[in-house]
């Protein structure tokens, strides 16, 4: 049986029993256990409010780092330290780190506010903004966090997203898809149109309202360039736009509408 006077006893150099140790440790363990647990629980109410994702999710982690700041600072106390000088300290060193000019945290800290508040992005939207692009999987109280389509994972500085524009793709229930090709000037340019016209018509997952269309958009040095403008749902952009791609190289062939080659005639003068 472990001797009580052994856990009375002090740390050599300090006045920190072992006793004083073994109950801040314990007490660590169970607060970061029970701080879990809370924001779990948390999590879940807000769930049942409805509120959206990335409100939730902002609001759980500034909780779970008030609650973790709360259980450091129990921890001292346990060890005997005056929990008034621990605050005074970390309050001269906050000011310090200000003075140094590194108000960028307070800064990322109101932008995130600002996002969770007006929510020009949310949780799985894929997004552009600050030349970066992806699906956002978190929105934390300093950083903003996206998933790249390779599968890479973007953090930006919040003061960075509020301060840029934000070009979210997937907000809208529905996107143009615009696919280009160039036919060559010997073809017949209302066939080429034509043919166009009938593939979008037939893709079952282009919308006919808005009706799609084919305009031309530029005369260039090869070719005559088209533009075939399809609406779908945005959750079936891409699946149109490959349909599109293929399915107008296909028909085009088909047809015998030529797509040329970049082509240059030089003209050689003998004297």
């Amino acid at each position: 049986m472990l001797d009580i006077t052994i856990l009375a006893m002090n740390i050599p150099y300090t006045s920190i029993t072992i006793m004083q140790i073994i109950f801040a440790i314990l007490l660590l363990v169970v607060g970061f256990f029970v701080v879990k647990i809370i924001v779990r629980a948390f999590k879940s109410g807000m769930g049942k409010a409805k509120l959206p994702d990335l409100v939730i999710e902002f609001l759980s982690r500034f909780l779970s780092a008030l609650l973790y700041v709360l259980i450091i600072l129990l921890f001292v106390g346990a060890l005997g330290v005056q929990i008034g000088s621990v605050i005074l300290g970390l309050s001269a060193v906050i000011g310090l780190i200000l003075g140094f000019g590194l108000q960028d945290s307070l800064t990322n800290l109101a932008a995130g506010v600002w996002i969770a508040s007006f929510r020009p992005l949310d949780i799985d939207e894929v997004v552009t903004v600050d030349g970066h692009t992806g699906k956002v999987s978190a929105v934390g109280m300093m950083a903003t966090e996206l998933l790249s389509f390779d599968n890479k994972l973007i953090t930006i500085p919040n003061k960075n997203v509020w301060g840029n524009a934000i070009v979210n793709a997937t907000r809208m229930p529905t996107r143009r898809v615009d696919v280009s090709v160039g036919v060559s000037y010997n073809s017949k340019l209302d066939i080429a149109i034509q043919v166009a016209m009938t593939l979008m018509k037939e893709n079952k997952l282009v919308l006919s309202d808005p009706a799609p269309a084919v305009v031309t958009t530029e005369l260039a040095d090869s070719s005559v360039n088209l533009q075939l403008r399809a609406w779908s749902k945005t959750e079936d952009y891409w699946t149109v736009y490959g349909d599109l791609i293929n399915g107008i190289f296909k028909a085009y062939r088909e047809q015998g509408v030529e797509i040329p080659y970049p082509q240059m005639d030089v003209h050689l003068k003998q004297q």
